[in-house]
């Protein structure tokens, strides 16, 4: 069995001010496995993105703890961050440079050597088939493109773990398609992905097992076939959808 390369431990996360409290997360525990894809699902407002963002390392939990090859990241949260990607699911490109320009300034972020940048940025262009828009400004890219361009940028300094937040969101079927053969080539080359996702055929396709969250806890995590047996439903997407209305009706 996989060893776990990232744990969440009772995790919890409170956004507050004078007059609003909101309990993202209620103690969160799971585990991430090297090399397997994990698939994350839930409504919106679920704690998709709040989970997302803490294990990136861009949000401190307010509770609980993150455990990365067995240590907490924030004994070290500069140290963990090199070792991840995130790949947001808005683009956040600076269109004001050439792709190129954006990987090299993503590189140096990274604490990346100047020549090591240029080599890996010739691998990522050759795996993504980008050279064509190599010195164009991102601003020209299609949706498609804009989109397997964001994952070039992620994998830029390769990370171990990798944060996919909706990759194909808006995407053409057939696009979508090509950027799942993408991640499954990153999961070949030995990496760890948390994959969140809308699209349940997707999650059931790409995902070793899947993890599913409601109002900040975890309703369940399995493989997809675990679920749709026990469920005994032919389909993620209707195991999905009767755990979402039975957590409907308890909330009534």
């Amino acid at each position: 069995m996989s060893k776990a390369l990232i744990e969440m431990r009772s995790v919890k996360k409170r956004y507050q001010d004078k007059t609003f409290v909101k309990e993202a997360l209620k103690g969160i525990s799971l585990e991430i496995l090297e090399g397997e894809v994990l698939g994350l699902l839930g409504v919106n407002g679920a704690g998709k993105t709040t989970l997302s963002s803490i294990l990136a390392g861009l949000h401190p939990c307010s509770g609980g703890d993150v455990l990365y090859r067995d240590e907490s990241i924030y004994k070290n949260i500069v140290s963990y961050r090199k070792d991840v990607g995130f790949c947001p699911q808005k683009p956040n490109l600076d269109l004001s440079l050439s792709l190129e320009e954006n990987l090299f300034f993503a590189g140096r972020y990274h604490g990346m050597a100047s020549n090591d940048i240029r080599a890996r940025i010739a691998d990522l262009m050759d795996q993504f088939d980008l050279h064509e828009y190599a010195n164009a400004k991102a601003s020209v890219l299609s949706g498609g493109y804009k989109q397997r361009f964001l994952i070039a940028r992620t994998l830029i300094h390769s990370p171990k773990f990798i944060i996919l937040d909706e990759p194909t969101v808006g995407l053409d079927p057939h696009i979508r398609h090509q950027l799942w053969e993408q991640i499954k080539g990153l999961k070949k080359g030995g990496a760890s992905i948390l994959l969140t996702t809308h699209y349940l055929d997707e999650a059931e396709i790409l995902s070793d097992r899947v993890c599913i969250i409601d109002a900040g806890v975890v309703k369940t995590l399995d493989t997809p076939d675990n679920l749709k047996h026990l469920h005994q439903m032919r389909r993620l997407e209707d195991v999905f959808i009767k755990l979402i209305q039975e957590s409907d009706y308890a909330a009534k």
